[in-house]
């Protein structure tokens, strides 16, 4: 598995400054492949932040402190954001994921981000603001698509079975 020789090259890939980019459709584990890294890394006392780009804007803007919030992003070993895409496109939100991506891009340390986008949207991404973003991603951050069955959609209809039990 990708996510496992990621790991395993930790070392190569820091310095490298390579990351990793899961792309494809909803519930299909790329979340939990990019928490099953952050794991792996915290064991090996890797400083790893996984957070997603509407918290990070949420915590700017309410931050006293945004330059001490910005460090934080930028310090850890291992920056994972998910979620890419569904961030608000309001000028101030993307300013702010630009100047995340872009502190990450300039300090040369790796990115792991997880997106419902597919590749081709992302690399025709019309939008100035936006396609500064996934530059800086794609130049950086290997694409992989995560394909498999919607595992929500799988434990809904295991729950909806187990619940129509105990209620029958």
């Amino acid at each position: 598995c990708k996510a496992k020789k990621y790991v395993d090259n930790w070392d190569e890939m820091k310095q490298q400054s390579k990351g990793l980019l899961f792309w494809g459709p909803l519930g299909t584990g790329k979340t939990y492949v990019a928490a099953c890294i952050a794991n792996a890394l915290l064991e090996r006392n890797v400083t790893v932040k996984m957070t997603n780009f509407n918290t990070i804007v949420d915590t700017m803007f309410r931050a006293e402190n945004k330059a001490e919030y910005m460090n934080e992003l930028s310090c850890c070993s291992l920056l994972i954001i998910d979620e890419l895409g569904l961030e608000r496109s309001s000028e101030y939100a993307l300013g702010i994921i630009f100047d995340v991506i872009d502190h990450r891009y300039r300090a040369g340390k790796p990115l792991i981000t997880t997106t419902n986008l597919p590749l081709k949207e992302i690399k025709g991404e019309p939008n100035i603001d936006k396609r500064r973003i996934y530059d800086r991603i794609l130049e950086r951050c290997v694409p992989l698509k995560i394909n498999n069955q919607n595992i929500r959609e799988l434990n809904a209809v295991a729950n909806m079975s187990e619940a129509r039990k105990l209620l029958a």
